[in-house]
């Protein structure tokens, strides 16, 4: 496979995607970290972003969220450009990074409450409550969020981020340093979100978290997307699963290492 070929396996609907970007490009300086992506994300959908540490996945995701101008290419998300209708595009999206945005000093009530303000949305007290209660954390309501776990620390900044009914979230590595139970209480809270009907861009360096939370999984590698569709459509790209005494399915992790080395010859 050529560097500028792309397995796509994905379905074409008549429906427009949430996210949709074309040959979009960025450097820095002499830097080429993304060389054209084209990516579409199905509304209401869960799509894994993957990638090798540097492939691009945090610049992608910074343009879309048009924190990041892109060099080339163009950019839709929920119908508006990210380049010339940026103040629409933020009214659509919210974005949790790598690091929570939670006060530490603040209670969660108080973190929920804050945010409805800043957001001048009628009755922060009962936008707070209602999200507390969505991700299970209204028992620890009145405590400090600098006393909660790491898991509850990112159902916090998960809920915060919704505040204001965003129709696309982007997940920048969410559960980066968190411990099993935790990832665990995130993935949960992921998939309430997509059962909710948001759209969720997710990107991770984990491959079981991309298993078992994504609809669609997209890899990114030396920049371009070079495979995209479902776990089962990507599966189908290697060899048959050879059998002795049991049949043995590829992982996703052989599936990535695989698609990614072939694409360097």
């Amino acid at each position: 496979m050529s560097a500028a070929s792309v397995t796509s396996v994905a379905p074409r609907t008549a429906t427009p995607p949430a996210i949709r970007t074309r040959g979009i490009t960025k450097a820095y300086k002499e830097l080429a970290v993304l060389r054209g992506v084209d990516l579409d994300v199905p509304a209401g959908s869960i799509v894994a972003l993957l990638g090798s540490n540097g492939a691009g996945k945090t610049t992608l995701v910074r343009i879309l969220a048009t924190l990041l101008h892109a060099d080339a290419g163009t950019a839709e998300v929920a119908g508006n450009d990210v380049a010339s209708a940026p103040g629409r595009v933020r009214e659509a999206i919210s974005l949790t990074g790598q690091f929570t945005a939670v006060d530490d000093v603040l209670t969660g009530r108080e973190n929920l409450t804050l945010v409805a303000r800043l957001r001048h949305l009628p009755d922060p007290r009962s936008v707070a409550d209602a999200l507390l209660a969505r991700f299970a954390l209204t028992d620890a309501a009145g405590r400090p969020a600098g006393t909660y776990s790491g898991g509850m620390r990112r159902r916090l900044d998960i809920a915060m981020s919704l505040i204001g009914d965003p129709r696309v979230v982007f997940l920048d590595e969410p559960t980066t340093g968190l411990d099993p139970q935790a990832r665990l209480e995130v993935w949960d809270a992921v998939r309430g979100l997509a059962a909710a009907g948001t759209t969720v861009l997710l990107t991770t360096q984990y491959l079981d978290e991309a298993e078992h939370l994504a609809d669609r999984i997209a890899i990114l590698h030396e920049g371009r997307i070079i495979a995209d569709g479902t776990l089962e459509q990507l599966k189908a790209l290697l060899p048959p699963a050879t059998v002795e005494y049991v049949e043995k399915q590829p992982t996703l992790e052989e599936i990535f290492l695989a698609i990614t080395k072939r694409n360097e010859q």
